[in-house]
């Protein structure tokens, strides 16, 4: 007979299941992380794991999508303190740094993230396709900001700042100064 679960019970393993799949993901990737393994780690059955998410995929988009509401919740609390384009540079660099703690926000030209992809329900897809454009809105959506050069161009400088931790490794510098210093001196050139 299956055991069942406290509310608090189920509060509590599912948020274990999500921080297990996170840290899997990070260091293995998701091809290489398993349900079996994720739920030895939280201590529960591979049967009861699908009480909480129907799917590995189920979990995966969760956690993505979780994970980058976080981050622009503390992105967005940065701005709304400090109303300028400083308040912006903060953010960025907010966000740089958990795009370095968790590589699969900028993983997405892989194979293994591309597997994921291709398994995602169509419900699931659009909830990560939704999830992604919450950061466009964080800087072009703040009424108190406004640009210097053409939105397009703005975010395209934006997102390519960000996508340079994919260089961390190559650079002859360390890659956080290197990020905070094109941030500092491009922000003037962004905002008024």
């Amino acid at each position: 007979m299956a055991r069942s679960f406290s509310e608090r019970e189920k509060e509590n393993i599912k948020k274990n299941l999500q921080e297990a799949c996170k840290q899997s993901w990070t260091q293995y990737g998701y091809k290489k992380t398993s349900v079996d393994e994720l739920c030895k780690q939280v201590g529960i059955s591979k049967g009861a794991f699908y009480l909480f998410f129907e799917s590995k995929e189920a979990l995966f988009c969760e956690v993505l999508c979780s994970v980058q509401e976080q981050i622009c919740n503390a992105a967005s609390e940065v701005i709304e303190k400090h109303r300028d384009k400083y308040g912006v540079a903060e953010a960025l660099k907010l966000i740089y740094r958990e795009y370095d703690e968790n590589n699969f926000l900028y993983d997405s030209d892989s194979t293994d993230f591309t597997i994921l992809m291709n398994k995602l329900s169509e419900e699931q897809a659009k909830k990560i396709e939704e999830s992604n454009h919450m950061s466009e809105q964080l800087f072009s959506g703040q009424p108190h900001l406004k640009f210097k050069v053409d939105a397009g161009l703005a975010m395209s400088v934006i997102y390519s700042l960000i996508m340079n931790i994919k260089n961390r490794d190559i650079l002859p510098h360390n890659h956080m100064e290197t990020f905070d210093f094109m941030v500092d001196h491009l922000i003037d050139s962004l905002y008024e």
